[in-house]
């Protein structure tokens, strides 16, 4: 009987390890869920960079004393423009929303903004994306809600539309507004 090296059983069982780890790792709670470093504390600061004659992002919008909005957006996004209307919604009921403009060219969120219509009381523009990379954001769009001393309370990554917005989103806007 042939003798079988250890050399040719350990192949398998290392590819048998990592299906095991990412069957693990698929079907565990949350799996889908992409958590922030920023919930729980103070909202990092946002660029001053305004984007062109929109008013521009000052230390206290972020600190208002009501529950605000932070919204990380680009004119190039298909799922920013799909939730535009809700933004615009949303200003239209009080609802006070910071814009980020980030990894965008000026003179295309300008348009943007013109043609479309302005949810923001303030845009930053963020064209490295620095910005982005403080808060944690991964892709636009991304809003933050904050409560009125500039605590990050939610992220929510994705278009503000559909299901996810309302099943997700509106019950943590309507609990931070409670509070």
């Amino acid at each position: 009987m042939a003798k079988v090296s250890p050399l040719m059983i350990a192949p398998p069982l290392i590819f048998a390890g990592f299906v095991a780890l990412a069957a693990f790792g698929m079907f565990r709670e949350g799996a889908d869920d992409l958590e922030s470093t920023r919930v729980g504390q103070k909202a990092p600061a946002i660029t001053q960079d305004a984007l062109g004659e929109f008013p521009a992002v000052a230390v206290g919008d972020l600190v208002r004393g009501e529950v605000t909005l932070v919204n990380f957006w680009a004119s190039w996004c298909p799922p920013c423009r799909a939730e535009h209307p809700t933004l615009l919604d949303m200003q239209a009921n009080g609802m006070p929303i910071v814009g980020v403009n980030f990894k965008d060219s000026a003179r295309d969120a300008t348009s943007y903004l013109t043609g479309d219509g302005n949810p923001f009381v303030a845009v930053a523009f963020d064209p490295a994306g620095r910005t982005a990379i403080d808060w944690g954001v991964t892709a636009p769009p991304e809003t933050f809600i904050l409560d009125a001393n500039g605590t990050v309370l939610y992220r929510f990554a994705g278009p503000l539309v559909g299901s996810d917005y309302e099943n997700r989103f509106l019950p943590e806007l309507t609990k931070a507004l409670s509070k």
